[in-house]
């Protein structure tokens, strides 16, 4: 995984870490009295190459995890010289080793420069005849900061898996806002459908009578009465709009049945034609989602049946059986799958229903339908 810190960072490691480190090595070599002076020629390279790795580590990780382990490898050979303090240099490098940004590469560099290390000491206790007791110490400390740095270096990674996942975490949740936001502004769509495309549609055919009655026929109580309906029409637009936001707030919204048989005489009165409603089956309590879904397919088959097959009558039925079932007939052929029809087989979808729309004979039939989990 790759990682998500920012340049110039290790986990806990920045550069006041790596500044601290390089003082506690030069404080501790600054107190050094070698037995043999020429240890310096050897040590003094090695602690200006200490210092060019841990400027490279986040640059160049590669080029700074070579020379750390020169220098592990390299002062550890000479460690043997008495108060040289070189051990120091070989357990700085060993643990800044450990906060090179080597992810890939794992514990192996650091286990590689420990063994190198360790060989390194060996040499050294052999040339300059120290104890078995020198050496094993040497080694302990060795391995007290490789086991540091290995517990360390899991921590960070931890730490930088961590951060990766919560990057990933922030995404996926913008994406499903997005995707809400988007499902929100959908739902809208079809509810601003459903309610205006039916009252509009048909205020404005009433509108077009009134000015037909007015310009032809000079004919003002009918335009009138036509004016009048057109009224009624606004007013029942404003309480399927209400309606419609109940639903989305999830308050309660009228009974379906109910429902549907104003909406028939609605639309005798409005188009004076006839509507024959039924119900079969026991009213079951319904969501309110089911309930304006369904309302609105019914409103939605009337409004086309008005416009395409106008004068004719209408079956409206609905069925409850294994869940809920709306009929609407006409006859006549009524046709078209426009946005209205869309719309609504879209709605219902959300709600786990389903609608067809067709042709039956010699009449149309839309089917809107949603049943029991």
């Amino acid at each position: 995984m790759r990682s998500t810190l920012p340049a110039g960072m290790h986990g806990d490691s920045g550069w006041l870490g790596r500044i601290m480190t390089a003082a506690v090595a030069v404080g501790v070599l600054a107190t050094a009295r070698p037995a043999d002076h020429w240890v310096w020629y050897v040590v003094g390279p090695d602690l200006a190459v200490f210092l060019a790795g841990t400027v490279l580590m986040t640059m160049r990780p590669r080029l700074a995890l070579a020379l750390l382990a020169a220098v592990a490898i390299g002062t550890s050979l000479v460690a043997g010289v008495p108060d040289s303090n070189a051990l120091v240099l070989v357990l700085v490098s060993i643990t800044t080793i450990v906060v090179v940004d080597l992810t890939r590469s794992g514990t192996r560099p650091i286990v590689a420069v420990g063994i190198g290390a360790a060989l390194g000491f060996a040499v050294s206790a052999w040339w300059f005849d120290r104890s078995d007791t020198w050496y094993l110490s040497q080694l302990m400390w060795e391995a007290i900061l490789i086991a540091f740095g290995v517990n360390r270096r899991q921590y960070e990674i931890q730490v930088r898996q961590t951060r990766e996942l919560l990057v990933q975490t922030r995404r996926a949740q913008d994406e499903q806002a997005r995707a809400a936001t988007l499902e929100e502004r959908g739902r809208i769509a079809r509810d601003l459908h459903d309610v205006l495309a039916h009252s509009l549609g048909a205020l404005s055919v009433q509108l077009d009578v009134a000015e037909a009655l007015l310009d032809e026929r000079r004919d003002v109580d009918g335009a009138l009465e036509r004016v009048r309906r057109s009224r009624r029409l606004a007013v029942q637009g404003l309480a399927e709009a209400r309606n419609a936001v109940a639903a989305l707030r999830a308050d309660d919204v009228p009974d379906l049945p109910q429902a549907l048989a104003a909406l028939a005489e609605q639309h005798e009165t409005d188009h004076a034609v006839q509507v024959h409603f039924a119900v079969s089956g026991t009213p079951s309590k319904l969501d309110s989602g089911v309930t304006v879904a369904l309302l609105n397919a019914a409103r939605e088959a009337l409004t086309n049946a008005a416009k395409h097959a106008p004068g004719r009558p209408i079956d409206l039925e609905i069925r409850y059986d294994a869940g809920v079932r709306i009929v609407v007939r006409n006859a006549g052929a009524t046709g078209g799958e426009g946005f209205g029809l869309t719309g609504m087989r879209e709605r219902l979808a959300l709600v786990g229903g389903t609608l067809t729309a067709g042709p039956d004979g010699d009449d149309w039939l839309v089917i809107a339908e949603v049943t029991n989990d």
